[in-house]
């Protein structure tokens, strides 16, 4: 009798170089593809707004790929657990797999549906490693810890990796002699009622084929220039592969594949740095791994007796800085690229995290709420752990007397000011690096841009003098 496997596809959305599904269709003659929407199983991470948005379309996209291969996408809603044993009874499923994702909230989901299918259900299930070139527990120090300093776990990284084979997508798949019931996609609501994410669809191509795009465009045009460029947020120096990534419409094989093929490793600059890029997103995925409570805690305990301002007298200021009215030029240019594109440039997102942290002296947690709902690369462990970075807090953390000038990094970083006007039309008439100064209240209300919420220097005297209390 023919054997069938289901293919429990989360953050794997994609047909080529996918371990799980490479793995079932070399064992069982037949395959079933599912997806399954359990944001409760995410606890209070749960995706975000603009994460559904790209959700929808590339599962979309991922649906017409299977369906070019006699394949389909079979969509469900609710408890993971139940979900899959309603389907593996439908299309009578030998075994299940699926591709490991790494946050606490799913590695325990994951564990007990695995014991359940495979101990009380009888079904063979295998996970594999989709997503990671290390997974967390590999890369360890010389006494077994965990790594908190990204360098060493980076220099840890390139002395036992080597550029890896990819897996082939599959021309076909064998579709089970019956379909389970599948809900339409459109039944997942995870497209927003307003149709606030236009600007998102100009950007952005979600699913497998936008994702190799992305890869072909930064190999052939970008990366020999990454190292300088990545910094300009003026121009397109940066990959775009974040989301991606994330959704795992390309893995960071791929990525290292293409970089060698294309004679970019080991020794392109540009394709070096972009690979301790993609370490410090490893690093980011061991961190949480290993310490559970970080989403949510410090990781350097003394900032739990930080003195942040209360909610009540920062209500205004979160309003202005969620909505890019600081009146800090590269601070809102940031904000409201966000808020149009759900991306921001990484340099601006440090700064305008410096900014939240440090001049406002506003929790980091609420700069790391507003990114997860509203970044379409909202990813737990990076999203994470560049927030503590940024507020001094966390592993390998900028000490916290590191304030980011936004005016100076304006200035180094945008100096013919592209980035600021193409956000701030409002400043257009500002000649030169004067751009980036904070206006004075005539010319505020003159413009139409709003007057600074707060004085850099004295705030971030306030920030250090804060800081000299949990010191002392």
């Amino acid at each position: 009798m023919p054997s069938t496997a289901i293919v429990w596809l989360r953050r794997d959305l994609r047909l080529a170089d996918n371990p799980a599904l490479d793995q079932a269709r070399r064992s069982h003659d037949r395959v079933v593809p599912v997806f399954i929407w359990d944001p409760d199983a995410e606890g209070h991470w749960s995706p975000g707004a603009a994460s559904r948005w790209w959700l929808h379309h590339s599962l979309a996209a991922l649906d017409e790929r299977l369906r070019q291969r006699g394949s389909r996408l079979i969509l469900a809603h609710g408890d993971s657990l139940e979900a899959l044993r309603r389907i593996s009874r439908a299309c009578h499923a030998d075994a299940v797999y699926w591709n490991r994702c790494y946050e606490p909230a799913l590695v325990e989901r994951d564990r007990r549906i695995k014991i359940a299918l495979r101990d009380r259900d009888g079904l063979e299930v295998e996970s594999a490693n989709g997503s990671v070139l290390f997974e967390p527990w590999q890369l360890r120090k010389s006494d077994g810890g965990v790594y908190r300093v990204f360098t060493p776990f980076w220099k840890q990284m390139q002395r036992h990796w080597i550029v890896p084979a990819v897996r082939p997508e599959p021309r076909r798949l064998a579709p089970p002699a019956r379909w389970p019931v599948s809900l339409a996609l459109d039944e997942l609501k995870l497209l927003p009622r307003l149709d606030w994410a236009g600007g998102f669809s100009e950007r952005w191509e979600p699913g497998e084929t936008g994702a190799g795009r992305r890869l072909r465009g930064f190999v052939e045009q970008t990366v020999i220039d990454y190292a300088q460029g990545r910094d300009r947020p003026g121009i397109a120096g940066t990959s775009g592969l974040s989301p991606h990534l994330h959704f795992g419409e390309v893995s960071p094989w791929q990525v290292a594949r293409a970089l060698d093929d294309a004679g970019e490793l080991p020794t392109g600059q540009g394709a070096l740095t972009f690979m301790s890029e993609i370490a410090w997103r490893e690093f980011s995925i061991q961190m949480l791994f290993h310490c559970q409570e970080l989403p949510d805690k410090p990781l350097n305990s003394s900032f739990d007796r930080f003195p942040w301002r209360g909610q009540k007298d920062y209500a205004d200021d979160l309003r202005a800085w969620q909505r890019g009215e600081t009146g800090i030029p590269l601070v809102d240019a940031g904000m409201r690229e966000l808020w149009t594109t759900g991306w921001m440039h990484n340099r601006v997102r440090m700064v305008v995290a410096s900014f939240l942290t440090k001049n406002l002296l506003i929790p980091w947690q609420e700069g790391a709420r507003w990114f997860w709902d509203t970044l379409v690369d909202a990813d737990l462990a990076n999203n994470t752990q560049g927030w503590q970075w940024t507020a001094g807090c966390g592993a390998d953390a900028a000490p916290y007397f590191r304030v980011f000038n936004p005016v100076l990094q304006g200035e180094k970083f945008d100096p013919d000011s592209t980035y600021v006007r193409a956000w701030c039309p409002e400043l257009a008439s500002i000649k030169g690096k004067r751009i980036h100064q904070p206006l004075d209240r005539e010319a505020s209300a003159r413009l139409g841009y709003p007057a600074p919420i707060v004085n850099l220097k004295r705030s971030r005297q306030r920030a250090l003098d804060a800081w000299q209390q949990i010191r002392a």
